[in-house]
């Protein structure tokens, strides 16, 4: 039996995206997830998607980051999956239901309400999200926000001197995270402008992480950096967010179809 995949990326942040809806797979686990998204044994990504039927929305999306670990929400994988789709979709989650459409710039995503409750992140201990009174080394009073997944947000003078492959892991594993973390290093350009690198736990540095920019533009803006509407250009491009007044954050940027192919599940068989 061989399994029909679509490779899709946005701006650059990569996924393999199977559909039980189209036809049988088999259970996806942590360790197979993990064997697919192998660059140099498997297929390649940062992110596994399955996409699943639901008696309540449009569809099911099911995220697994390239270590097997299975999240909550991906901003990029929602506008690839909202542009497989073809149409405006309405899209169940772990971290909550999300809504695509398509526009003349890509996709659309309504990403829902952020939370900035210390338990909503979720945090080990009560504290201030707004400006944490913890640090790093340079990186120091990030603020944490929920938006579908946790996001800890460091502002600094010049994102792209942060040594985020040695600090990326020490602040994901940090105990003051239960689930782990997202770790973003933001320089505010302009009152409309970000420039964001971002560590995505379970992948490492991420050419673009879609709620890694959400989290950061809210982050910004609740701290008075920036207007409501700004653009965020990360590794692999940019994307524009909008926290409207109703408190509903809107992601739209570019997504893509690499290619199609299948596999054997039995050449994973020991993953399995």
């Amino acid at each position: 039996m061989r399994i029909d995949f679509t490779k899709m990326h946005g701006l650059g942040n990569d996924f393999v995206v199977l559909d039980s809806r189209v036809q049988d797979l088999p259970d996806m686990t942590g360790p197979l997830a993990a064997a697919l998204a192998d660059r140099k044994t498997g297929i390649g990504c940062d992110q596994l998607i399955l996409i699943e039927p639901s008696e309540a929305v449009d569809l099911r999306m099911r995220i697994f980051n390239a270590d097997g670990g299975e999240v909550e929400a991906c901003g990029n994988a929602a506008r690839a999956v909202g542009l497989l789709s073809g149409t405006a979709t309405t899209i169940d989650t772990l971290g909550g239901v999300i809504q695509t459409s398509l526009t003349d710039g890509g996709v659309a995503v309504d990403m829902g309400k952020p939370r900035f409750g210390w338990e909503e992140i979720p945090l080990g201990y009560a504290m201030d999200t707004l400006s944490m009174p913890v640090g790093w080394d340079d990186l120091e009073s990030p603020v944490a926000v929920n938006v579908g997944n946790p996001h800890a947000i460091f502002f600094v003078e010049d994102c792209n001197a942060i040594d985020l492959a040695r600090l990326g892991p020490l602040i994901e594993y940090d105990p003051l995270f239960p689930d782990r973390v997202n770790v973003n290093v933001a320089t505010v350009t302009a009152r409309d402008a970000i420039s964001l690198r971002v560590w995505e736990r379970g992948v490492g540095e991420t050419r673009a992480c879609g709620t890694g920019a959400c989290a950061t533009s809210v982050a910004a803006m609740q701290r008075g950096l920036t207007d409501r509407n700004v653009t965020v250009t990360l590794t692999g491009g940019p994307l524009a967010i909008q926290w409207g007044e109703d408190e509903r954050i809107t992601m739209t940027g570019e997504a893509s179809e690499s290619f199609r192919g299948s596999f054997d599940p039995a050449d994973y068989g020991a993953a399995r």
